[in-house]
């Protein structure tokens, strides 16, 4: 076990906490977790949980209609090779290229919709850790619907991630290798006896549960033979083993042998020391920070072997140690774009984000929900900063702190210098309440102001130069009344620093 933190629980560690297993607060909801005390505190977090009804997924990903669709697909990709039949090549072609136009251009519709819907659960969802460990999920099992081509099968798989936040990473793993979207993503669908697919066999020891140098050749040659016959029904969504198409010969693993198939992998697989390791290293550089002590790896790991792999156990250890709110741990974090566009919304207390901000922030940040790069899931840490997207940082803090209706009145004839063409110039947006966030009386003293908000946007101190250059542009604002205009350009001035980009 690692060593506990103490009695004693400080507001900075209350937001250090909401901030690292979940999304960030505003100053009234840090304060009202801080008066829970770091047990029940941390005790919310794990037992959190949203209604049935509170997120409703979008029309078309309802069991029924999504079956009708994937039905209806096929039906028509055969009637287009049908009628293609007595075409010209030119004409077939040209035909074969609008019956895919249309089915590209509702997937696309589709695949903004369910980002939409992600993003909004991310927002206001009462169980921000569950959400914090489906986007690691979603990270470590990465898979994209560029390339699976199916909504709701990136849908379903979401949902797999969420049911599975918090319980056994061996269950996850199981269930993973069997998804319909990650085998369209690996393309196991098409591994077979006599063509295994070695590729998947790989991805599954290196990147998923053991790590680089874990295993050996002759065990990925062995495994991806164990990962053939599982088919998947294009009419109803669903994976089968076809038999015929299994490889049932015997099979050598981790210096066992046996009629295995791809259960059978996974199992081995979790009887390897390292696989209780591997996941424990990673989930804590998710939450804590980079390069942990091999003694801290080994405690965790044992942690996780205890309990199964269920999660849930591992991250009340974590968010209980000493460690996690050591200097190391906090704010030494860089943001995920993620994180840094829902933080920077509910610190601003902003509900209802201007309509197509989310995604467009995502992609100019290089953070799309459902669309990592690869398999290998996300870059993080410095890999998130550079020129570019530090200013692209700045300008979205400049598009939301400059977006309430009182504070857009100077920007009603011009662009939106951070939107490409402006595109949310001239929109009505929901902004910043600039009476709320900084009270009339406390514009009457600057210093007491930009303490104010620096507790708001970093939940800790910053550099003393710093604070003295806000405080300077406070008082040289200020005037014979301070407006909510001069607000949110001060607003904007202590969010484009490099400490905001910190957590």
């Amino acid at each position: 076990m690692l060593p506990k933190a103490d009695e004693s629980w400080t507001l900075l560690e209350a937001a250090h906490l909401l901030n690292r297993a979940g999304f960030g607060g505003s100053p009234g909801e840090i304060r009202r977790f801080h008066t829970l005390g770091r047990h029940r505190a941390v005790e919310s977090l794990l037992s959190g949980t949203d209604g049935p009804d509170d997120f409703p997924l979008p029309e078309w990903a309802s069991k029924e209609r999504a079956l009708a669709d994937m039905r209806m697909n096929v039906e028509q990709r055969r009637e287009a090779l049908q009628t293609t039949r007595g075409m010209s090549a030119e004409e077939a072609d040209r035909a074969r290229r609008e019956m895919f136009r249309k089915v590209q251009q509702q997937n696309r519709a589709h695949a903004l919709e369910m980002q939409g819907w992600w993003f909004r659960r991310i927002l206001h969802t009462k169980a921000p850790l569950r959400e914090k460990m489906t986007l690691f999920w979603h990270d470590h099992f990465a898979s994209s619907v560029q390339k699976v081509k199916q909504p709701i099968l990136m849908l379903r798989q979401n949902e797999l991630f969420r049911r599975h936040a918090l319980g056994s990473f061996h269950e996850l793993t199981q269930a993973i290798v069997t998804d319909p979207a990650m085998m369209l993503y690996l393309d196991t669908q098409n591994s077979r006896k006599g063509m295994p697919n070695e590729n998947f066999a790989r991805e599954v020891m290196e990147l998923f549960t053991l790590g680089e140098g874990q295993y050996s050749e002759d065990d990925i040659r062995e495994a991806a033979r164990a990962f053939t016959g599982y088919q998947l029904d294009r009419f109803s969504g669903k994976v089968q083993h076809v038999k015929r198409q299994w490889d049932d010969g015997r099979k050598t693993l981790f210096g066992k042998t046996g009629n295995f198939d791809g259960n059978d992998v996974v199992d081995l697989i979790f009887d390897q020391p390292q696989a209780p390791r591997f996941i424990a290293r990673k989930i804590w550089e998710f939450f804590a920070y980079e390069n942990p002590s091999e003694r801290a790896v080994n405690a965790l790991a044992a942690i996780l072997r205890q309990a199964d792999f269920k999660t849930e156990p591992l991250l009340r250890e974590i968010f209980l140690s000493r460690e996690f709110y050591s200097e190391a741990a906090m704010r030494t974090q860089i943001k995920s774009p993620v994180q840094f566009i829902v933080q920077l919304l509910k610190q601003l207390e902003i509900s209802d984000p201007p309509a197509g901000f989310p995604i467009l922030a995502q992609q100019q940040l290089g953070q799309i929900l459902f669309m990592p790069p690869n398999v290998a899931g996300w870059d993080w840490g410095q890999a998130w900063i550079n020129t570019n997207t530090l200013l692209t940082r700045y300008n979205l803090a400049g598009t939301l702190t400059k977006a309430s209706a009182s504070a857009t009145s100077e920007m009603a004839g011009a662009k939106d210098i951070s939107m490409p063409g402006g595109r949310f110039a001239n929109r009505a947006r929901q902004g910043p309440d600039y009476e709320k966030i900084a009270p009339r009386p406390l514009r009457e003293t600057p210093g007491k102001l930009v303490d104010d908000l620096i507790f708001r946007f970093f939940q800790g101190p910053v550099p003393e130069k710093a604070r003295a250059s806000f405080v300077a542009y406070a008082e040289a604002k200020k005037g014979v009344v301070f407006t909510n205009n001069e607000v949110a350009e001060l607003c904007h001035l202590i969010l484009s620093t490099p400490y905001y980009q910190l957590c």
